[in-house]
């Protein structure tokens, strides 16, 4: 059969094609192609893709008794449809409308203008307003909740709509793709694996190659810093930054990819490749490089209310919201820049230009990743998709900022000013884990309302996007308006390389895509052409809006994001509001009180789209769900036993000292003239714990999230040989963040007391392990000693006893209070 030729099944020939191709491939034969000739090596075959992985054919060579008179014959590859092209799929991470330089923001991003400049910008595009959720939108082209993404995996609960498991029916662009003959690879961060399966025990089905791709290079969960970053090579941990001074991840990533795509041009050239490309610039912790901080030295001293007047005026500029855009109001409940001290506009200052720094670093790398790509000659054949962000930029860092994001995340709100100051010449750098004060996060949302987490409003969900694709897109440097959602991508892609969406997956039926295709807005003529998203529902943490047709329909938030403890009030008390889009780009005028009707028929609407979707039942509480038990290999555990050395355990599947009272008991070997080295430690030099020994002393150190050191030191140093060394502790409950008393002992007897006035709340340092017998990480006390910091003896065994949780009656009734409202 010649090159390009559909196979064609015609009466009286169906009996020689079932020699020749099997008869698995007859009923999908017109939908396939054959290149090159069946049976030779060189033969590939486009799917229908309506089945992956596609049934295996039957042998269509001969098979005599020996080789004489027997004919070879060679299943054809499966390979994408002829002139498909490249994709490569960016997205950055918090960063609202009002960052990028390319949508009017203050900080150049050359990379995403020239991906605009040879393609298209959008002007309403819509992501869900938190992490894990948008991210696997983007990556099924269904609803978060449809993929079970109603929230971060970090505060996943037993609901279809927020267990965070992408289901089987719910297949991957990487599956898609993959399955139909492409290269897939995954770089950066990947919040889609809930926190409960990150363990070498697996299920894989979760991580990136369960989600169909080939290989992938990047971190588990939300956030990692930069320097000693909680990074995987597929399923392995590696530390790729030890021994080298000056290390980033974001370079490293980059580097990383375009390793990858020189490999692939060099074993497949012809074979379009799809590439996964989300770096953690710009979540916290805020981790440039100096280079890059120095670049944007005293270029915020103007406060983030000019900074705001000068985006808006970019804006209008750039063409990139209407001319009769109105800019929202500044909130009541965020200072002014005018009323601050001169340390608080250093600081924030400092704080804003880090910020920056990251944001242009971050775009700079995926410049040059971009620039491989055309270095290799594919770039006119290459669709680009480059999201900015994945939410509105984030206000956890509180309303001062924090140089530790993990203290904001355990509730402590209040970040003094003169300690902060103490850390302003190392903001940014391995010295720091640190996030801007959240009216900075505001600004940088412009012309919007709110910030990340908050779905009803977009400052929450309003991205900038741009696709270039030469060739394809006929207006370039163009702006189109159409409103559109993150679950948009996916039909996009599958439009562009001329790929069906499955019906089944491995056997398993598939649900429907949920996204509309945009590429009817790559043609000129098209431009101004009516949306084809008529509808789309939005909600996160009980927030909610609804748009249809050019109205948009949404709940006002009872308080700011960055108030983590606040009291909510039931849900069916939340107000709502009422917006015309085709008037009112920035939801600045609200119609509720003026259109009752209107408005009572959009909030039906959404009641339709919440049941349709699995949205319900609705839930308000934010990280109070985080000490709600979920599933995982050792969950229900109270005793954990060890022996040896043991690094690189999960925090999901290891045991959690938070709110409880424990004891730790270590059975060692210390060697003649030794006696140095991590015991077992979770955390570090953000916050956490180890048991270790010190010159022959034991020690026990609890790092209060850099704001105290509470030590245990025995006075003695171990004579060589067998020991029992234990630390118990006795918790101060019940309660939240309650201190606590302690002991440690060696052989039985007591070498040191001790007391603890609080402890971490919710969270431990999730990127950071559990180890024993070694830290490979961070240290919970630098002082103390380096990493790695491996025992130089024996363990013969480990084990940790946990007592029960212990919350207060009070704490126990806000979570079940909770739970009522989420029913109403």
């Amino acid at each position: 059969m010649k090159t390009g030729q559909y196979l064609r099944i015609g009466t009286g020939i169906v009996s020689a094609l079932s020699l020749l191709i099997g008869s698995s491939y007859l009923s999908t034969a017109k939908a396939q192609q054959i290149n090159g000739t069946l049976g030779q090596p060189s033969a590939t075959i486009t799917l229908d893709g309506k089945q992956l992985p596609a049934p295996p054919p039957k042998f269509g060579g001969v098979i005599k008794e020996t080789l004489e008179g027997s004919k070879v014959w060679w299943p054809p590859r499966v390979a994408p449809p002829k002139g498909a092209p490249n994709v490569l799929l960016i997205m950055t991470d918090d960063q609202g409308y009002g960052v990028s330089g390319t949508f009017g923001g203050v900080v150049p991003t050359p990379a995403l203008d020239r991906v605009a400049k040879a393609g298209l910008r959008y002007t309403q595009f819509n992501s869900t307003a938190l992490c894990s959720p948008t991210r696997a939108a983007l990556l099924t082209g269904r609803n978060h909740h449809s993929t079970g993404n109603g929230v971060i995996t970090e505060l996943s609960t037993g609901f279809p709509g927020y267990d965070s498991i992408i289901g089987t029916d719910n297949a991957t662009i990487g599956a898609i793709l993959k399955g139909n003959g492409y290269p897939t690879s995954w770089f950066g961060k990947n919040h889609n694996t809930p926190d409960f399966q990150y363990s070498v025990a697996g299920p894989y089905d979760q991580w990136p190659s369960g989600m169909g791709f080939d290989y992938f290079y990047g971190f588990q969960g939300g956030e990692t810093d930069q320097w000693t970053p909680y990074l995987f090579r597929d399923h392995t941990q590696i530390f790729p930054w030890v021994g080298k001074p000056g290390y980033n991840l974001i370079t490293d990533m980059a580097d990383e990819a375009i390793t990858r795509l020189k490999q692939l041009d060099a074993a497949a050239h012809d074979t379009p490749f799809f590439i996964y490309y989300a770096p953690g610039g710009t979540h916290s912790p805020h981790n440039p490089t100096q280079e890059w901080i120095d670049k944007f030295k005293g270029k915020f001293d103007m406060g983030w209310n000019a900074m705001r007047d000068q985006i808006f005026a970019n804006q209008k500029r750039l063409g990139v919201i209407p001319a009769n855009a109105k800019l929202t109001d500044w909130p009541d409940s965020l200072p002014k820049w005018d009323s601050l001290s001169p340390d608080q506009k250093k600081l924030f200052a400092r704080q804003a230009e880090v910020f920056a720094g990251y944001a242009a670093y971050t775009d700079n790398e995926i410049g040059r990743v971009i620039q491989q790509v055309e270095d290799m000659g594919k770039l006119d054949n290459t669709l680009i998709i480059y999201i900015v962000g994945d939410n509105g930029t984030s206000p956890e860092g509180t309303l001062s900022g924090t140089p530790n994001q993990w203290t904001a995340y355990n509730g402590i709100l209040d970040f003094p000013i003169a300690e902060q100051m103490k850390f302003y010449d190392t903001w940014g750098s391995a010295a720091s884990y640190p996030h801007m004060a959240v009216a900075w996060s505001w600004a940088f949302d412009t012309p919007f309302k709110y910030t990340k987490q908050i779905a009803s409003h977009f400052g929450g969900t309003r991205q900038g996007l741009a696709i270039s694709w030469p060739g394809h897109i006929n207006d370039p440097g163009g702006i189109r308006t159409q409103f559109h959602h993150i679950i948009d991508i996916v039909p996009t892609i599958l439009e562009a390389t001329r790929i069906k969406a499955p019906q089944t997956v491995n056997g398993i039926k598939q649900k429907p895509i949920e996204g509309v295709s945009m590429a009817y807005t790559f043609d000129k003529a098209n431009a101004n052409a009516p949306s084809k998203r008529k509808t789309q529902y939005f909600e996160m943490i009980a927030n909610r809006g609804i748009y249809n047709d050019g109205w948009y329909a949404n709940t006002t938030p009872p308080h700011g994001p960055w108030i983590l403890n606040a009291p909510l009030p039931p849900i069916k008390d939340y107000k709502w509001e009422l917006y015309n889009l085709a008037e009112d780009y920035s939801q600045a005028n609200d119609l509720a009180a003026k259109m009752p009707g209107k408005l009572k028929d959009m909030q039906k609407l959404f009641v339709q789209e919440a049941a349709k979707y699995n949205v319900l039942p609705l839930d308000n509480r934010s990280f109070a769900r985080a000490v709600e038990p979920r599933p995982s290999a050792t969950a229900g555990q109270t005793v954990f036993t060890y022996t040896g050395v043991n690094s690189g355990i999960p925090m999901a599947n290891s045991p959690n000292v938070i709110g409880r009272s424990y004891k730790i008991t270590a059975e060692v070997d210390v060697p003649q003239g030794g006696g140095n080295g991590m015991l077992a430690t979770t955390g570090g030099r953000w916050g956490g714990w180890g048991l270790y020994l010190l010159n022959g002393k034991p020690v026990f150190n609890y790092n209060m999230l850099i704001l105290a050191q509470y030590r245990w030191e025995g006075a003695d140093a171990l004579t060589p040989g067998k020991h029992t060394i234990a630390f118990e502790y006795t918790y101060d409950g019940p309660g939240i963040a309650k201190g606590g008393s302690g002991e440690l002992k060696v052989d039985g007897k007591v070498v040191a007391t001790g007391k603890q006035p609080n402890s971490i709340a919710f969270l431990q340092v999730s990127d950071e392990t559990f180890d024993i017998g070694v830290d490979t990480r961070t240290e919970v006390n630098a002082k103390d000693y380096q990493v790695p910091f491996a025992f130089d003896g024996k363990i013969d065994r480990l084990t940790v006893n946990l007592g029960p949780m212990q919350l207060a009656k009070a704490d126990q009734r806000k979570l079940r209070e909770a739970a009522a409202r989420a029913k109403d």
